[in-house]
């Protein structure tokens, strides 16, 4: 007891010290680059502890377009160097459960493939709802790629090892996600190394020929093709830090000229789409994706509707709510806006449904169940509380 009451006051005493640091911290956050930033929170990491760290970072004003993800990591990767593995405990589901990745990654640089079965315990207790356990494994992937010098065979074949069949082998699927996310959008422990290996995946006159190669197995094909939306900006020359609406017309374009035998993935090459929608309509401020206006929520709804494809529209707007959502981990109150700002009736039913649908998965609480369900319009209601009263 008396060990409690004293991890309590020290916790307390964090709080305060953090409360008084922010309000006497004349940091000009906005006026740095990311460099910049990366240098200033691993600095304070050292300093202070990672998690006094990310502490600040949930409520420094940053710059638009900051990938706070990857600013996550940055503070996660002190954390493991200070706590190892043991330090998944004090992580949170923030910055899209950076912090757990940044765990999983160290563990495996450090010791490679012989570290999976530790990874998969330490992995048990990441923070989040019930899809945390197997997103933990989606970290993992962007670490395993990185250790196998971004040779992506190679890391995909250490990726189907981590599959149990209690989960239906989705941690070897997530996994492979990362690895993916990595080849595309990645590079940070070698920029050099990376730039010179995605010159063998990544084809713009091609851009499926990733996805669609022999080494990404069938059950990983499904990630494969969400992940893989930025690199068709790029493939048709947006600049990704700010893409067009032209940009977007002439990317969406390119999911009807997916490879005959993966046609079956067109809907979630569509759906991709509203999974960075999501990210962008806030600046990439993922710290606050649950908090957007309408305002935010309509620009995603119409950045979907420039597709023109009536069932890429609503597989858009599926992978946009699924983003707001975030398995029951965000305020719901956005994702019932969100389907609420859809003009479209068919469109608009099918987000509500949808939605109910993500409520059944992922929330067992009983009270928040039937408050959700007086929540969203009336005439969805009978359907929720069949589903959810169950």
């Amino acid at each position: 007891m008396k060990f409690k009451l004293v991890l309590i006051s020290f916790l307390i005493l964090d709080i305060f010290l953090l409360a008084l640091w922010m309000s006497g911290n004349k940091t000009e956050y906005k006026n740095m680059s990311f460099a910049q930033l990366k240098s200033f929170f691993s600095d304070l990491a050292w300093k202070k502890g990672a998690q006094y760290a990310y502490g600040v970072l949930k409520k420094a004003n940053l710059p638009p377009n900051t990938d706070l993800h990857l600013l996550g990591h940055v503070v996660g990767d002190v954390l493991y160097k200070q706590q190892g593995a043991e330090g998944i405990k004090i992580c949170t589901e923030d910055f899209r459960n950076a912090c757990s990745h940044s765990i999983v990654v160290g563990f495996f640089i450090d010791k490679g493939d012989g570290a999976l079965s530790e990874i998969q315990k330490a992995c048990k207790k990441a923070p989040g709802g019930l899809g945390a356990y197997t997103m933990c494994f989606h970290g993992l992937g962007h670490g395993i790629l990185a250790y196998k010098q971004y040779d992506l065979p190679k890391a995909i074949e250490i990726c189907k090892k981590t599959g149990t069949q209690e989960h239906g082998n989705q941690e070897s699927s997530q996994c492979i996600s990362g690895t993916v996310m990595e080849i595309i959008s990645g590079g940070g422990h070698d920029k050099n190394l990376w730039s010179k290996q995605r010159k063998k995946y990544l084809f713009a006159d091609n851009p499926f020929y990733l996805c669609s190669n022999s080494f990404i197995p069938k059950e990983a094909k499904t990630l494969c093709y969400a992940y893989i939306t930025p690199y068709l900006w790029e493939a048709v020359g947006a600049d990704l830090g700010r893409p067009t609406d032209e940009d977007f017309k002439k990317s969406f374009a390119l999911c009807n000229q997916m490879p005959e035998e993966d046609k079956a993935y067109i809907d979630t090459c569509f759906g991709g789409f509203g999974k960075e929608f999501v990210g962008l309509a806030v600046s990439r401020d993922i710290r606050r994706v649950d908090q957007m206006n309408d305002t935010q929520l309509t620009t995603i709804y119409n950045w979907c509707q420039l597709t023109e494809d009536s069932a890429g529209i609503m597989a858009c707007l599926n992978q946009a709510l699924s983003s707001l959502y975030w398995g029951g981990e965000n305020d719901r109150n956005a994702s019932i806006r969100f389907c609420n700002v859809i003009s479209d009736q068919e469109n608009k039913r099918n987000c509500f449904i949808n939605l109910i649908g993500q409520v059944s998965a992922f929330i067992k609480d009983s009270k928040y169940r039937h408050s959700f369900c007086q929540e969203i319009p009336v005439q969805f209601n009978n359907e929720c509380k069949r589903v959810l009263d169950n």
